[in-house]
C-alpha cells in the first residue's frame, strides 16, 4: 500500500479539535513520519499507528508547529525499549536543539539516533522500490518539501505467452528487465510478445509552509498526490504574502501547473472554525481536491 494518514492539519495553534502538522506515509512495509507537531504521539495512539515501524522522520522546518512533538516522541521510543536505528532529516540546527533537550533532562537514548542535515535539494533516502527527495520551498526560514517516488516497475509477464513459447522460469527476471529470449534453435522471442506494460509508478509530494511559488510545480511535476498548504482563504491573500503562506486558490493553481492527479490542502489557520470554504475555493481551480482531514488515510493510486 502507498498512502498517507493525516495526524494534524492545523497551523500554529491546536484549536477546533485540530492539531499541528504531522503525517505518516506508508509504502509497503515502510512507515515515514513527516513533521511532528505538538500532539503527534496522541494522534498516533488514536489512529493505531505502528510507530516502531518508523525508521525515517522528515522535519520540514524549525517552526514549533512542525517539530514540538519530536522531543516527546524520541523519549517515548527510549522508554518503550526501542533498539533500532532512527534517522531524522531536518534543517541543521535541530540536532543541537535535541541535544540540549536531552542534556537538560539527563536523557540517554537506548537506540542509535542519526541526524542528517538538509542543506540542498536532492535524494535523502534510496530504498529498493522508493526514493525520498527534498526540495526547497519559500518560507520565512529554511523550509523543505519532500517527494516520495516509486521507482519504475518491471514489465509484467504474460503467463499464457510464456507457456506458449515454453520459456523457462529461470529466465523470467531477465524478461521483466526487457530482454528478448533466444531459444536453443536460435529463434528470437521478442520481449513485447510475452510482456505487458508495467504498472504506473506512483508519487506523493509534501509541500510544507510556503509562499505561492510556481517553481514548486516543476519540482512536483505529474505527481499522483500533492499536499500543499492552504493557511488562508483567498480574501486573505495579502496576509498570506506577509506571513509567507498560501491560500486555497493558490494551492489549486500549483496543483494545476504541476499536472497533479489529486490535491490535498491543509495547515489551516486557527481563525477558521470550519473548513468547507477552503474546499469550495480550491475545487474551483482544481476539482480533484480534498481537505487533509485528521484520521483519514488517502490512498495514492492511478
Amino acid at each position: 500500500m502507498f498512502a498517507v494518514t493525516i495526524l494534524g492539519n492545523n497551523s500554529a495553534l491546536p484549536m477546533h479539535n485540530r492539531h499541528p502538522t504531522a503525517q505518516v506515509v506508508y509504502y509497503e512495509e515502510h512507515l515515514f513520519l513527516v513533521d511532528c507537531g505538538e500532539g503527534t504521539q496522541i494522534q498516533m495512539n488514536s489512529y493505531k499507528i505502528r510507530r516502531n515501524r518508523i525508521r525515517y522522520i522528515f522535519i520540514s522546518h524549525l517552526h514549533g508547529d512542525h517539530y514540538f512533538g519530536l522531543p516527546g516522541l524520541l523519549t517515548s521510543y527510549g522508554l518503550n525499549g526501542r533498539t533500532e536505528d532512527l534517522w531524522i532529516f531536518s534543517p541543521p540546527l535541530l540536532k543541537e536543539i535535541m541535544e540540549i533537550q536531552f542534556k537538560a533532562s539527563d536523557t540517554i537514548l537506548p537506540y542509535p539516533l542519526h541526524f542528517v542535515a538538509i542543506e540542498k535539494d536532492g535524494i535523502l533516502v534510496d530504498e529498493k522500490k522508493i526514493t525520498i527527495s527534498c526540495f526547497a520551498v519559500s518560507h520565512r526560514i529554511p523550509c523543505w518539501g519532500f517527494l516520495f517516488k516509486e521507482k519504475e516497475k518491471p514489465l509484467k509477464l504474460n503467463s499464457d505467452k510464456l507457456r506458449q513459447y515454453a520459456i523457462p522460469s529461470s529466465f523470467y527476471q531477465h524478461i521483466k528487465m526487457g530482454e528478448d529470449y533466444i531459444t536453443k534453435g536460435g529463434e528470437i522471442i521478442k520481449n513485447e510478445w510475452i510482456t505487458q506494460p508495467p504498472e504506473i509508478a506512483q508519487s506523493y509530494a509534501y509541500c510544507a509552509d510556503t509562499l505561492y511559488n510556481e517553481s514548486i510545480a516543476e519540482k512536483c511535476k505529474d505527481v499522483s498526490l500533492l499536499y500543499h498548504e492552504a493557511t488562508y482563504l483567498d480574501d486573505q491573500r495579502e496576509k498570506a504574502v506577509s506571513r509567507m503562506h498560501s491560500t486555497s486558490r493558490q494551492a489549486a493553481a500549483i496543483a494545476l501547473k504541476a499536472n497533479a492527479r489529486k490535491l490535498l490542502i491543509g495547515h489551516f489557520s486557527s481563525r477558521y472554525e470550519t473548513l468547507d470554504d477552503f474546499l469550495t475555493e480550491a475545487q474551483e481551480g482544481f476539482p480533484n481536491t480534498d481537505l487533509a482531514t485528521e484520521g483519514v488515510t488517502y490512498i495514492i493510486h492511478k
